[in-house]
């Protein structure tokens, strides 16, 4: 395994959407000279986002990609290194923390993990062809978009039931599309669900296509049971069947929770010292931009305080 050097970094940040790309720029502008292992497909899950129009000091929205781009281009204006590789392997077990990317290895201080989570898809035909254009995660992000819109929500858990709520905010109808005959949802999720006026369930159904040109025009629907398919007009697609954190390189070295997540008891620390946790890695339950950007920034904050610490822990003489 080739060696990037004997330096050893003061922050390695692991992820670049919105809570990795903050960190970096509070630690850069702490003058701790970041280095960002991005992966080959950095930005997160704004990459595969159109307009955003949540998130603050954008009158008019900006795309996505176009506002990880910002995000990036600030970091490395003040100094963070940015490297496109994905992490292949770590070892949290001593100090200085150790981390792979490929056939390179990497020494660190602190490491800040944001690694973040990926949305689980239905992995249809027009699913990922019109992702952003009408097929979408998160309604929070892209339900004001469906206005007086007849808007369908594929899941039939606690994910599904608060989309399909929330939705009913916007949309002229909401239709949850469920494969079983009965929600699995919590009981009090499934009365506020089957006892609304404008939501719909069709049971024992799946979505099997999504049709549309340029936007989501219609859904073919099967019925689980007698095999027989249909197709819908429809506006939107929610998909709400869950999300993988991408924790899977470090299962071993940091505590996860039975769904994968990093456990954190006060949501920047972790188990190991000197690794900490931003974004959606830990967060199951915001998932916005904002607040994984502001966990990006508490993360280097914390991380810092923890090399001042440090400091402060060796000698005058061992540092001579």
């Amino acid at each position: 395994m080739k060696s990037k050097g004997s330096e050893v970094e003061r922050v390695l940040i692991i992820g670049s959407g919105p809570a990795g790309l903050t960190a970096a720029v509070y630690a850069a502008r702490a003058n701790l000279k970041p280095l960002v292992l991005a992966g080959g497909l950095y930005g997160g899950q704004l990459m595969l986002t159109t307009e955003v129009e949540n998130y603050p000091g954008f009158v008019e929205g900006i795309m996505g990609p176009d506002l990880m781009i910002r995000f990036r281009e600030q970091a490395e204006r003040f100094g963070a290194r940015i490297e496109n590789v994905d992490v292949t392997a770590v070892d949290f077990s001593k100090s200085p923390l150790l981390v792979s990317a490929g056939d390179a290895q990497h020494v660190a201080e602190t490491v800040i993990v944001a690694t973040g989570a990926s949305a689980r898809w239905l992995d249809i035909p027009g699913e990922e062809r019109l992702r952003g254009r009408g097929v979408s995660s998160c309604a929070t992000c892209d339900g004001a978009f469906f206005r007086e819109k007849h808007i369908f929500v594929a899941g039939g858990g606690d994910s599904a039931a608060e989309e399909a709520l929330f939705l009913t905010r916007f949309g002229r109808r909401v239709t949850i599309v469920h494969r079983r005959d009965r929600l699995r949802a919590s009981k009090i999720m499934s009365d506020r669900v089957l006892s609304h006026d404008k939501i719909d369930v069709m049971w024992n159904t799946v979505v099997d296509e999504v049709v549309g040109d340029s936007h989501v025009a219609a859904l073919r629907l099967r019925n689980v049971g007698d095999g027989s398919v249909i197709e819908v007009p429809a506006d939107a697609l929610f998909v709400a069947i869950g999300h993988t954190p991408n924790t899977a390189v470090f299962a071993g070295q940091l505590d996860l929770d039975e769904h994968g997540y990093i456990v954190s008891p006060d949501g920047t620390s972790t188990n190991v010292e000197g690794v900490f946790v931003a974004g959606d890695v830990y967060d199951v339950r915001y998932r916005q931009a904002i607040t994984a950007a502001g966990a990006g920034c508490r993360a280097a904050m914390d991380a810092e305080k923890y090399l001042e610490a440090l400091e402060f822990k060796v000698s005058p003489l061992a540092r001579l």
